[in-house]
């Protein structure tokens, strides 16, 4: 009997045995992908626990977690001097461990806002916006602010800005926000501009937004953004507020001078570019002559001068209208600039672009017998010549042919530059597309304030034409390239035909700018009509 049931056995073993050898020729599937994100399963002590004592947290899960950009992502409210210590960093477990190193205030409200730092150890599925809540005193606060954060300029607001409160009390001075911590914050994390920044107390506040580079919660002017409400707000309210980032301009500023060439010194500047005045203070020194050329891609300043100078030292004087600076200065030996010649933008030159020459050394006087402009057929075209002294320009102004080809040519001693020197001969060529290769639009502004700058602006920001809306609310970009663009209007408040950033200190909200709720995808040889509807 035992061995008939054994013979019965083994035959069962080997058809299965080769039904899963059949069966598992394919790879597996793998199951479907963990889209479930980690639990909760206890918390020591309680979150939204009160007459908090202890010095350390512990968050427990139900599978492995890990955290991600936690740098980035975590809030601590009020902030402390010296921060949490959050574990594990680089490693998955099964809880997180939060260790208290600073000294807690008495009978205040806490909250450690994880954000989205918290996944699961394999698929990174967050824990979505975890908060540990806990007092130091009886009660836990319960009052919110809650608004959105826009940006001057930027269609879009910049991610992880930082909205903050402080208390309006009798401490309270604006310049608080460049040295000291909020008593209060809250972050807009990476995909949202809305901010609530919660269980704060009753109270009268003040509300800023930064948008950092170190993350220490106060103002660095060079390198942050800023935005700020500007009354005070009373808690509790119910009023949403919008919040809007600038980067402040600096006050205009030359820093320390160098010298670069043998007559030509380097003067770095900061701000709003003002008209200068330069001059090398020595009794040795007589009868100089200087020109001034700004760099067409830093905030630097040139000054050229003749004729050399022998003397070792000087003091140079700097002075604008709200800047005046003193600099002692040590002269060095260095190479000689010479003159070089040559186009702005060589080859192709859109309808939007002139024919336009730059140098190496300033340029001092132009003899236009002595060139020559021809097309392809080698006609002589007419053409104005317009100068800009601070880019060291010269702009040579034509009736633009569709398809058309143009030299330029230089004959010897056209150009003499500041220091007397000459050119050779020089041929320049240029070509202009057909009309059909590029597009227009029309914008037309309903509800405008006049006057305004109207500009297409690319994805990355970046200003590709600009228009002065001062007597009538249409405008039109003709002959522009085919690509993706945004429209947006600037208020030009003070009518001086550029945008105005804000400043805290002084109260100021940058001017006001509308977008196009669409992103215009011109394609060559198209016509577009936009109706742009400003708001206040």
């Amino acid at each position: 009997m035992f061995l008939k049931y054994l013979r019965v056995f083994l035959g069962i073993l080997v058809l299965t045995l080769f039904a899963t050898g059949c069966a598992s020729r394919g790879r597996p599937s793998g199951g479907e992908k963990d889209i479930t994100p980690p639990e909760i399963t206890g918390e020591k002590p309680e979150n939204y626990s009160t007459n908090f004592i202890s010095k350390e947290i512990k968050i427990y899960f139900n599978e492995y977690v890990k955290l991600k950009d936690l740098q980035k992502q975590l809030i601590v409210s009020p902030p402390m001097d010296t921060p949490p210590v959050i574990t594990p960093l680089g490693s998955a477990s099964k809880y997180i461990t939060v260790k208290i190193e600073d000294t807690l205030e008495a009978n205040t409200t806490y909250a450690i806002n994880f954000g989205q730092s918290i996944v699961d150890n394999n698929e990174e599925n967050p824990y979505p916006y975890y908060r540990y809540v806990f007092s130091t005193g009886e009660t836990i606060d319960s009052l919110s602010v809650k608004g959105a954060v826009f940006d001057a300029l930027n269609r879009n607001a910049d991610p992880f800005v930082s909205v903050m409160l402080y208390e309006a009390d009798t401490s309270y001075i604006d310049s608080i926000v460049y040295k000291q911590k909020p008593k209060f914050i809250t972050n807009t994390l990476d995909s949202l501009v809305t901010f609530s920044i919660d269980n704060i107390k009753a109270g009268k506040y003040r509300l800023v937004a930064l948008k950092e580079e170190n993350s220490n919660f106060t103002f660095q002017p060079k390198t942050d953004k800023i935005g700020f409400y500007e009354g005070e707000i009373s808690v509790p309210t119910e009023e949403i507020f919008d919040i809007t980032l600038f980067k402040e301009v600096p006050d205009f500023k030359v820093l320390k001078p160098s010298q670069i060439a043998e007559q030509r010194i380097l003067f770095p500047y900061e701000g709003e570019l003002e008209d200068v005045a330069i001059e090398i203070q020595s009794d040795s020194i007589k009868n100089i002559d200087y020109r001034l050329t700004r760099d067409k891609e830093t905030d630097s300043l040139y000054y050229w001068y003749k004729p050399k100078i022998e003397i070792d030292s000087a003091s140079i004087l700097v002075k604008s209208k709200n800047f005046t600076e003193t600099f002692k200065y040590k002269f060095r030996n260095a190479d000689k600039d010479s003159l070089v010649i040559s186009a702005l933008k060589p080859g192709t030159i859109s309808f939007n672009e002139d024919i336009t020459l730059i140098a190496s050394t300033p340029f001092a006087k132009i003899d236009t017998t002595k060139i020559k402009l021809i097309n392809k057929d080698s006609v002589n075209v007419k053409y104005a010549i317009e100068y800009d002294k601070l880019y060291n320009r010269y702009a040579f102004k034509i009736d633009k042919q569709q398809s058309e080809k143009y030299k330029i040519q230089l004959l010897p001693s056209a150009i003499t530059d500041f220091y007397g020197a000459v050119n050779d001969t020089l041929d320049f060529a240029f070509s202009t597309r057909k009309k059909a290769d590029f597009g227009n639009i029309r914008v037309t502004l309903i509800n405008a304030k006049l006057p305004l700058i109207v500009q297409l602006v690319d994805d990355r920001g970046e200003v590709k034409y600009e228009k002065y809306a001062e007597e009538i609310p249409i405008v039109d970009f003709n002959d522009i390239d085919a690509r993706k663009y945004s429209i947006r209007a600037i208020f030009d408040t003070n009518k001086n035909k550029k945008f105005d950033s804000g400043n805290y200190l002084k109260k100021l909200q940058p001017e006001k700018v509308s977008y196009h709720p669409d992103i215009i995808d011109v394609r060559p040889n198209f016509d577009y009509d936009e109706t742009l509807t400003l708001r206040d």
